[in-house]
């Protein structure tokens, strides 16, 4: 299994907290040294707590998981 694949595997567990708010997230891309990028979408996309929910929530959720991950980054496009 390729780290990608690990990252959206690990995404679609987290997935189901965020939509029970309302909110959800999409995989956007996968850096070199382990940056993730993800797009927070629905209740999560103007919440003002989206960066703590990025940052304590799915972020950490992923480097525990998968050690190879640093960062989790949120992409607005």
């Amino acid at each position: 299994m390729t780290l990608e694949e690990k990252v959206k595997e690990a995404l679609d567990e987290i997935r189901p907290q965020l939509q029970a708010d309302g909110g959800d997230l999409e995989f956007v891309s996968l850096e070199d040294g382990g940056i993730v990028n993800v797009k927070l979408t629905g209740a999560c996309g103007n919440c003002p707590m989206a960066t703590m929910t990025l940052k304590m929530g799915v972020e950490r959720f992923l480097m525990d998981k998968i050690p190879e991950v640093t960062q989790v980054c949120q992409v607005f496009e």
